[in-house]
């Protein structure tokens, strides 16, 4: 692993922690605090982006137990700004190193790129710690059956329509450093992606909703919505095939708690990057 990559020894296993051991708060903190100071420490990151930390602890506190309301939604506020901020990309002092830059893995697929991010984990972290919506837990058991039911219907689905459409070919393939993306994929962009979407946004609206007809179905249905068009940049082909996989991964939410979309939303990642054209079939 290259010197740039050292401070992802600690960033891998915290957020791992958060997510299947909340308990392990402590651990995973000091894990995350010596990865963030390395990154620090080899210049992966700047003094400015210790603003977006502050700013989150801002948020942090404004959103605790018993503060007015007011209090409470100001912090939401500070937060989606900076977690709009942060999935953007846009928050400076964070300079985030390249692990694929504009690599065809096939013929005809796009070409892409990835980083291993300092900023967008971020939006998960601070969620896993401080929003009960993103810290609900099931059974190993019920998390495991709901994982691998409703994942894997949203993985034959979408990636089946997908084939159909023409979006992706068939294309088995394992390239260099696929290890690195997929613990990238699962613990920095899944982890991210659904506390946003399912654990905070999902469980936000069924609790505003609760008691009102279709109430749990407008929740999953406006937060598989969003989550489609984050997407929107990829056409709107993209954006229907991933509304249709956030329904999936919302009702692995609902049944078997945040571990159960990450690993529903990681299962359908690693099917299309393992045997489909990656991102895409070009235009």
């Amino acid at each position: 692993m290259p010197v740039t990559a050292w401070p992802w020894l600690a960033i891998f296993p915290a957020v791992a922690l958060l997510l299947m051991r909340p308990d392990w708060r402590r651990v995973a903190l000091s894990l995350l605090g010596l990865g963030y100071a390395a990154a620090l420490v080899v210049g992966l990151l700047d003094l400015r982006a210790l603003a977006s930390l502050m700013v989150l602890g801002a948020a942090t506190w404004l959103v605790g137990e018993r503060r007015p309301r007011w209090q409470c939604a100001s912090g939401h506020a500070l937060f989606v700004a900076v977690a709009f901020g942060l999935a953007l990309h846009g928050w400076p002092g964070f300079h985030n190193p390249p692990v694929y830059d504009a690599v065809r893995f096939s013929p005809g697929a796009v070409p892409f790129s990835m980083y291993l991010n300092l900023d967008k984990p971020l939006i998960g972290v601070w969620l896993l710690l401080v929003w009960r919506g993103a810290q609900r837990r099931e059974t190993p058991e019920r998390t495991l059956v709901a994982a691998l039911g409703y994942g894997g219907v949203a993985t034959l689905a979408c990636l089946g329509l997908a084939l159909l459409l023409g979006v992706v070919g068939w294309e088995p393939k394992w390239p260099a450093q696929g290890w690195l993306w997929a613990l990238n994929n699962l613990l920095l962009v899944c982890v991210a992606e659904e506390t946003l979407f399912r654990g905070y946004l999902q469980a936000a609206l069924e609790r505003a909703w609760d008691g009102r007809r279709f109430g749990g179905a407008a929740a999953l249905g406006v937060s598989a919505l969003l989550f489609g068009l984050a997407h929107l940049p990829g056409g709107a082909t993209w954006l229907a095939l991933a509304t249709l996989a956030g329904v999936g991964y919302g009702l692995a939410y609902r049944e078997g708690g945040l571990p159960a979309a990450v690993l529903a939303h990681f299962g359908l990642n690693l099917v299309h990057f393992g045997l489909f054209s990656y991102p895409m079939l070009g235009r």
